[in-house]
């Protein structure tokens, strides 16, 4: 068995595209929705209105998050296709001023300039387009933008983390609504907030905190502002 086989690495960068797309949309689901639903609860409206106001919500905020990522990363997706397009036509016209950029990325990083020349010249051989993409344009399979993948993923989590509010909504007495849509609210985002910096080998206690309290301030000021517009209504 190899050292490789014995010692493999599992980088987390891998999951940047997807994980990134996920945390967002589960955590504005969960705050917009739980936000919504304690701000018409507050302005003290039937539990069907309350129902009615989230779901509402969840659909428009879905619809939402999905456009709003495919659109910014489909102009991602167009930035790097023409960087690529410039790239391949760089290579047609002038292929040895290729090998000397590419051989000048190399020196610049410490590698002796004979050698840099020898590796790049190799690398060209074999795809010389990709050896630029990655090493001139900063593009790889990992960092490369996917549209469809993170409207998707956007949506669904948008979904998810909309969910648990709707169904305290329909659940909770009443008169005990806004706690209970609160407490769900907060422990799911504490919960968000642990799996995202877990799976990004981030820090877990300053990123609970860091999400717990801006749900806090959303969940207040839209309360505050439920209950001003209720009584003044």
């Amino acid at each position: 068995m190899s050292r490789l086989e014995r010692h493999p690495e599992r980088h987390l960068v891998a999951r940047i595209g997807w994980l990134r797309a996920a945390v967002l949309g589960a955590n504005d689901g969960l705050v917009s929705t739980a936000s919504l639903v304690v701000g018409v609860a507050a302005a003290e409206a039937s539990r069907s209105g309350v129902l009615i106001a989230g779901v509402a919500g969840l659909v428009a905020g879905a619809m939402s998050m999905a456009a709003g990522e495919y659109v910014s990363v489909s102009s991602q997706a167009d930035t790097e296709k023409a960087d690529l397009a410039r790239e391949t036509a760089e290579l047609a016209a002038d292929p040895e001023a290729e090998v000397i950029e590419l051989a000048a990325i190399y020196t610049a990083r410490g590698v002796e300039p004979a050698l840099s020349r020898q590796v790049a010249e190799q690398l060209m051989a074999r795809d010389a387009l990709g050896a630029h993409a990655r090493d001139e344009l900063g593009i790889s399979d990992v960092s490369t933008a996917r549209p469809v993948q993170a409207a998707l993923t956007s949506a669904l989590t948008f979904a998810a983390g909309a969910a648990p509010p709707l169904i305290v909504a329909l659940l909770a007495p009443l008169n005990g609504l806004m706690i209970w849509v609160s407490a769900v609210a907060l422990a799911g985002l504490m919960g968000l907030g642990a799996l995202g910096a877990i799976a990004g080998g981030a820090d877990v206690p300053r990123s609970v905190l860091r999400v717990a309290f801006w749900g806090v301030v959303a969940l207040a000021a839209t309360a505050g502002i439920g209950r001003l517009f209720g009584t003044v209504v």
